[in-house]
């Protein structure tokens, strides 16, 4: 693991407030286009976060891409564009609505997405 200097802590710090962005512009146009029945901008988000940092761990494995990247890239980028702690509230959110059900399969649901995106990423990079 590579140690942290003024700019890689910078970077990392920068690409945090452009995942952020990223994170609030597609969750507002996913929530208006498809509504509140689940959160599918939040699912979305992690689905598609989880499959991007899949896919950059794999390139990492499998290249030699600089170790910089990816802690720009995962740790700054997609730490900021993903959000477990929105997820955790958007179920403990349906529960506390009476939808024990919806509920059940947000967590559930976007805990096997995410997982599964993560794996289609690293084994996607491996093709390359």
């Amino acid at each position: 693991m590579m140690g942290t200097t003024p700019v890689l802590f910078a970077l990392v710090a920068l690409c945090g407030g452009l995942g952020a962005a990223l994170r609030y512009g597609l969750d507002s146009f996913i929530s208006a286009k498809f509504g509140a029945l689940l959160p599918w901008g939040t699912i979305t988000i992690n689905v598609s976060g989880s499959f991007a940092l899949g896919f950059l761990t794999g390139l990492l494995a499998n290249t030699q891409l600089n170790e910089a990247w990816l802690l720009a890239m995962g740790t700054g980028v997609l730490g900021g564009y993903t959000t477990f702690s929105t997820a955790s509230f958007d179920t403990l959110r349906l529960l506390r609505a009476g939808r024990p059900w919806s509920s059940l399969a947000n967590a559930l649901g976007t805990l096997f997405a995410a997982v599964l995106a993560a794996w289609g990423g690293y084994l996607l990079s491996s093709l390359l």
